[in-house]
């Protein structure tokens, strides 16, 4: 079976692991911790980074420090895996679904705009597999409403609107290094901002709601939370940075082989990048615009039967049952009803791929 996901693993991230697992207790407990949070702050340019048991859990600790609670209102685009919703649930806020722009599958700016009441008070663009939100616009918006912008950028380490990286262009912005994403740990994630006030209340969430006073520490002013990566994690994690340029040339390699022979297919769009935007297609991914004869979910059935692994995009969040709103989402459900992430693994080679795109082909009676 040809997976659709699977990560980069060489001698160095070995070596990283092992040396944690020797050296990194007691007073170099937290040695590759430091390493990996350094180096984000470094890239990205920012003040504070703290890295996560998982970007769900990063986002929730960023939500409820910039002050989102019961009765406010937080844009989401109608496309997006679930956890960007649901850490507003978490706070007691009210999550409000919006549009997709139909070619980067991320947050329409339009229907942004007109989803704002005054009740509002954040929207988080999500850089969806890969592909940068517009931000420009987005930003502009947000600051003509005074709204604070937390960016999911779960997928998109690396990737960059008008040569500027995702991630930095909100009050916080939130990884991923689940062990599909484009660097991993297995489970984990990283924040970073360049909010001094907002850090210092993430941190202390982060600490279980310990007192910020040094000389007190086991005094609980808060309630906290559990959100703490290991120090093994994260040596993986710096092992993955260090070669974070390696891995994106890797997937956009990969998505070139897969436009080379499907981009002029009629009616199937593939994920490609904007003009603006540099993605790191963590997912190279189709949308069967046209009506070719088969439904998406017997054509992945059929592929999985050549054995090709293949994913359905994510459902348009707005009709998940814990929230089923009425909003008018329609590039958000034509392209979750009608999409497929196909197989993006680092270690896909391109005679994969061209077994991969004749399948595809096949069963479009092409």
């Amino acid at each position: 079976m040809i997976l659709t996901a699977g990560p980069s693993i060489t001698q160095k991230e070995i070596d990283y692991v092992n040396d944690a697992v020797k050296t990194g207790w007691n007073n170099n407990w937290n040695s590759y911790l430091t390493k990996l949070e350094n180096a984000f702050k470094d890239k990205f340019a920012a003040k504070h980074a703290l890295l996560t048991s998982s970007c769900t859990g990063a986002m929730h600790m960023a939500i409820r420090a910039m002050g989102i609670g019961e009765g406010d209102e937080v844009i989401v685009p109608g496309l997006t895996w679930v956890a960007t919703a649901s850490v507003v649930n978490y706070v007691g806020g009210t999550p409000v679904f919006v549009d997709i722009d139909k070619k980067t599958w991320t947050m329409d700016p339009e229907s942004f705009r007109n989803a704002i009441t005054d009740k509002t008070k954040l929207v988080m663009p999500v850089h969806l597999y890969g592909h940068p939100a517009k931000m420009d616009e987005i930003v502009a918006i947000a600051k003509e409403h005074n709204l604070k912008i937390l960016e999911d950028a779960a997928p998109a380490i690396g990737a960059t609107f008008n040569g500027k990286y995702c991630g930095t262009f909100g009050d916080v912005a939130a990884f991923s290094f689940q062990g599909a994403k484009m660097m991993v740990t297995g489970e984990g994630g990283i924040l970073i901002t360049n909010d001094d006030d907002i850090f210092a209340n993430i941190k202390q969430y982060s600490e279980h709601g310990r007192s910020k006073d040094p000389n007190n520490t086991f005094w609980i002013e808060t309630i906290g939370y559990k959100y703490k990566m290991s120090n093994i994690q994260a040596a993986l994690g710096l092992a993955q940075f260090e070669r974070i340029n390696e891995l994106i040339d890797r997937k956009r390699l990969i998505f070139s082989w897969y436009e080379k022979r499907l981009d002029e297919i009629e009616g199937l769009h593939l994920n490609k990048e904007a003009d603006w935007a540099k993605s790191i297609y963590w997912m190279t991914s189709i949308f069967l615009e046209n009506d070719f004869g088969i439904l998406r979910n017997e054509l992945m059935n059929r592929l999985k039967e050549d054995g090709v692994d293949t994913r359905p995009v994510f459902p348009a969040i707005s009709k998940y049952p814990m929230w089923h709103s009425d909003c008018h989402n329609p590039n958000a459900i034509a392209i979750s009803e009608n999409s497929i992430n196909l197989p993006s693994g680092h270690n896909l080679d391109e005679g994969q791929v061209e077994y991969i795109c004749k399948s595809i082909i096949k069963h479009l009676n092409l």
